[in-house]
């Protein structure tokens, strides 16, 4: 078993049980003129750490280890879209209307696909969801049994939500999860510190966080 530098104290990594999850890399959530932005949010944010996903997904890659991606989307005819859901928000812009990129955060189109600096390569699963936590409503957990993965390594937007529902939900199924710092982001600086305090506080009480370097290095000798 190898470890990994992290707070609050090492990650103890079993290399052929882990897997790096991407949460929600789309371009609606970190381009200009997509969903994001409507709501008034500062995209740059986002597109700030486009690179040290991109490194985390290569290391992943070289080191033969899988890669997962999700994406939330919903069906074209919005039947697994709440109204409670539907109904926040910007109230001119809502998901499934027409947008800059196409139907919002509908499947298929352009404004729900995932960044092209971070498109997943052949083979690699991609997870559509429907709700904040990459569990509800999909097949994530058969996935994850399947490839016999134990350990998640997290990425991707926004920390405080979808990063840290998936989180939790991987918590309360058994899963070491571990947050890596500088691949994830939020739209308010407050909320990922809050986020990142919330996930190790307690003696890692819903896991781990860990800088980029540090996974890479581990990952590097698996």
């Amino acid at each position: 078993m190898a470890e990994i530098k992290a707070e609050p104290f090492a990650f103890p990594a079993r290399h052929d049980q882990l897997a790096l999850i991407v949460i929600d890399m789309q371009r609606d959530f970190a381009e200009p003129g997509g969903f994001g932005a409507s709501l008034g949010n500062n995209v740059s944010r986002i597109m700030r750490i486009v690179p040290e996903v991109r490194r985390l997904i290569q290391g992943f890659r070289y080191a033969g280890l899988p890669v997962i991606h999700t994406m939330e989307c919903h069906r074209p005819d919005l039947s697994d879209l709440p109204p409670a859901k539907r109904d926040r928000g910007n109230p001119t812009l809502r998901i499934g209307d027409e947008g800059p990129m196409g139907r919002i955060l509908i499947s298929g189109e352009p404004g729900t696909a995932i960044l092209p600096e971070l498109a997943p390569v052949k083979g690699e699963v991609v997870i559509e969801k429907p709700g904040k936590g990459a569990f509800y409503a999909t097949e994530l957990a058969e996935v994850l049994q399947q490839k016999g993965i134990t350990q998640l390594v997290f990425a991707g937007v926004t920390t405080e939500v979808c990063v840290q529902t998936t989180m939790r939900e991987a918590n309360d199924r058994g899963y070491e999860c571990l947050l890596a710092e500088e691949a994830t982001e939020s739209y308010f600086p407050e909320f990922k510190a809050a986020a990142i305090a919330m996930i190790r506080a307690q003696g890692a009480i819903v896991g781990w966080t860990a800088r980029v370097d540090d996974i890479l290095e581990s990952i590097a000798h698996a």
